[in-house]
């Protein structure tokens, strides 16, 4: 009872801490906030005690007023830089047109969250606060539901054809205090294709939500890189529906935090569709990087993919919280998940918690959780060449990551990605 009670006080001082729009807002955009307003205040804040929280303390993320986190100048050039890309900036969580490229060059409908909620009439409104809301069942996800409720800032795209350059979003931290909320919304018209990089700190805390509606035959493809400033808080979803024959790529780097969860969640309802989300994480002290997925197979002959690989040491943590449910008329399903550390130390952490769930009796399903120190063998092979020891770790700890960025299907940004990493590693020589 007395938790209970706390979850509902929290929730009140958190939905008080952020102001309703100063604008009026659509019939359909007021039913939405309302709706997730309900959810929210009926969860109540997460808590500690709460089965999807029990790796992670909320603490931090529901407290009224966000922790201090102070702002680190960039080490070097800004992620997907050599990208062709229509660059969309965020200065703690408040859109920079001055800073941004013209949206209209990515060949897509692109327009502000806030301009859309206004209209009586908007295509979003069949995705704003609906993949949300589905997706708060089996497990509440009540960050998600307050995000919906109280965002004003964001972006809604529309694409029917394949757009001309991906979307980059790049957030960037410049108060200690910032406590930042963005909610974007994207819908892919049948056969469309659309590629969605983002990269940043953001704010001193973080709360972002992005709803994907991948039409029939459509392909979703997005690339994160979440690094720099060491002492920010993050939570972030992924709320994405599959049509029929769709792809959905989602890959995510993660380096420095001090508390950075990701959530997925993904639901099939078309035939024959696929998706992926993987992420490499690597971390060294306060660092503690939470994944949590749910892939929700209810259609004919999908597969879904989750690799996930942390690298930790000197006392940080990482967590894996994944999970197939395959419903009873989701046969011919293919459901893969891997979830793998590797500890550079005795004083990290690694805690995974890998679920399937499967109704139906046509399906191919797996997944592994492991986690290890380096080889001792291929080291000893390495350094008996020649090659320094700190060398030959970094190489065996790149060729661990391997896996999770052989996902991303674009080679530019899987290069990218991986050259960031060395970098990374190269600055924490030891």
């Amino acid at each position: 009872m007395a938790v209970a009670q706390a979850k509902y006080d929290a929730a009140e001082a958190l939905i008080q801490a952020f102001p309703d729009p100063s604008f009026k807002t659509g019939k359909w955009a007021t039913e939405a906030r309302a709706r997730a307003l309900a959810t929210f205040r009926s969860q109540g804040a997460p808590h500690r005690f709460d089965e999807y929280w029990k790796f992670t303390n909320p603490a931090t993320l529901i407290d009224p007023v966000a922790p201090k986190a102070s702002v680190f100048e960039e080490s070097s050039g800004r992620p997907f830089s050599d990208i062709d890309r229509v660059m969309l900036v965020f200065v703690d969580g408040v859109f920079n047109p001055e800073q941004s490229d013209d949206p209209t060059l990515a060949g897509v409908e692109i327009e502000p969250l806030s301009e859309a909620m206004q209209a009586d009439i908007h295509w979003a409104s069949s995705v704003y606060g609906v993949l949300e809301a589905s997706g708060q069942q089996p497990v509440h996800r009540p960050l998600a539901a307050l995000n919906t409720a109280k965002a004003c800032s964001g972006f809604v795209i529309r694409v029917t054809g394949k757009a001309s350059k991906p979307v980059a979003f790049n957030y960037l931290h410049q108060d200690e205090h910032s406590d930042a909320m963005i909610h974007h919304v994207i819908k892919l018209e049948e056969g469309a294709d659309l590629t969605v990089l983002e990269n940043g700190p953001a704010a001193a805390r973080f709360n972002k939500v992005i709803e994907i509606d991948v039409g029939d035959r459509a392909a979703f493809h997005h690339v994160r890189a979440q690094g720099r400033d060491h002492e920010r808080r993050a939570v972030t979803h992924l709320f994405a529906r599959l049509g029929r024959e769709s792809s959905f790529k989602s890959f995510t780097m993660t380096v420095n935090g001090v508390l950075t969860r990701n959530e997925a969640v993904i639901e099939f309802t078309g035939d024959d569709a696929h998706a992926t989300v993987a992420a490499a994480s690597v971390g060294d002290g306060d660092f503690h990087n939470d994944n949590t997925v749910f892939i929700t197979h209810d259609a004919v002959n999908c597969e879904s993919r989750q690799v996930f690989k942390k690298v930790l040491r000197n006392g940080a943590t990482g967590v894996f919280q994944g999970k197939i449910l395959v419903k009873p008329d989701a046969q011919k399903t293919d459901g893969y998940q891997i979830s793998q550390a590797l500890l550079l130390d005795e004083d990290s952490n690694f805690l995974a918690k890998p679920e399937l769930e499967i109704y139906a009796d046509d399906v191919a399903c797996s997944h592994g959780s492991t986690c290890g120190a380096l080889d001792e063998t291929a080291l000893f092979y390495l350094t008996s060449r020649g090659i320094p020891r700190v060398d030959a770790q970094n190489m065996l700890v790149l060729a661990f990551l391997a896996e999770a960025i052989a996902e991303i299907e674009d080679e530019a940004l899987g290069h990218d990605i991986q050259s960031r990493l060395e970098r990374w590693m190269e600055r924490r020589r030891t």
